[in-house]
């Protein structure tokens, strides 16, 4: 697959190079009996163009740490800028029109609705952008072609298998033209094979000079980055690039 890098306008005259900048991020959870700190003052900086694995044990933060990079949640301190946006403090309507202009989603469950086709799973958040139909459904074909699944348009998520729901998901979450991709755990419900493929199309998108932040058990997925961040109880405790 050959795909055409776009050139993205931020918008906001954000000339550091900077799409992510985290700094002194904490995020506590209170439960009602205790208080439970899931991250403990991350910074975290990623240029445009980057490939980051985050890795590190099941509780350690990862997740987190993912949602708050995706405006899902709000962090408890510390500030935030997304591509030059101050992120920290805002609403949560606010967040949802950060997270639609700028966050594209993987997930490991993929979260396609089951009831619509490809085409129409691709197109959701253009139509929730106010996209007219007729540039969404172009849109939403050109991404599903690019991903290999040109022929499956018409078909619904119990009609293909994990690895081509998978490429659904990729398509869907490049159909915004985000700053940033987002993957939590892409390959943990795949097959070898099946898995194998999503890894290819996740450095061909870098290749093409997209920014993309995973989360992932996968050492073959984290070794393809151009660059492992490890968290431990809730702290950076590794941040290492990849040797040219």
């Amino acid at each position: 697959m050959n795909w055409p890098l776009k050139k993205k306008n931020n918008g906001d005259g954000n000339s550091n190079g900077h799409i992510i900048e985290m700094l002194g991020i904490t995020k506590v959870y209170d439960t009602g009996k205790i208080q439970v700190e899931a991250l403990k003052g991350i910074d975290l900086v990623v240029d445009k163009g980057e490939f980051v694995a985050v890795v590190g044990p099941s509780g350690s933060g990862k997740s987190t740490l993912l949602n708050l990079v995706g405006c899902l949640d709000t962090p408890s301190g510390g500030t935030y800028m997304l591509g030059g946006e101050a992120v920290a403090g805002l609403d949560r309507d606010q967040l949802a029109d950060v997270r639609n202009r700028r966050v594209g989603f993987v997930f490991q469950n993929f979260n396609l609705l089951p009831q619509l086709t490809a085409l129409e799973n691709v197109e959701m958040p253009m139509l929730c952008g106010g996209m007219g139909r007729r540039e969404r459904r172009r849109r939403a074909k050109e991404h599903l072609d690019r991903v290999g699944l040109g022929d499956r348009v018409e078909h619904r998520p119990t009609e293909l298998s994990g690895g081509q729901m998978q490429r659904v998901a990729i398509a869907r979450a490049l159909a915004m033209e985000p700053d940033i991709v987002l993957a939590d755990e892409p390959t943990g419900n795949l097959d070898t094979g099946s898995g194998s493929d999503v890894m290819s199309l996740m450095t061909e998108l870098w290749g093409q000079g997209r920014t993309l932040v995973v989360v992932t058990h996968d050492k073959t997925l984290a070794s393809r980055a151009g660059r492992v961040v490890e968290i431990r109880d809730g702290v950076v405790v590794t941040d290492e690039r990849a040797v040219a």
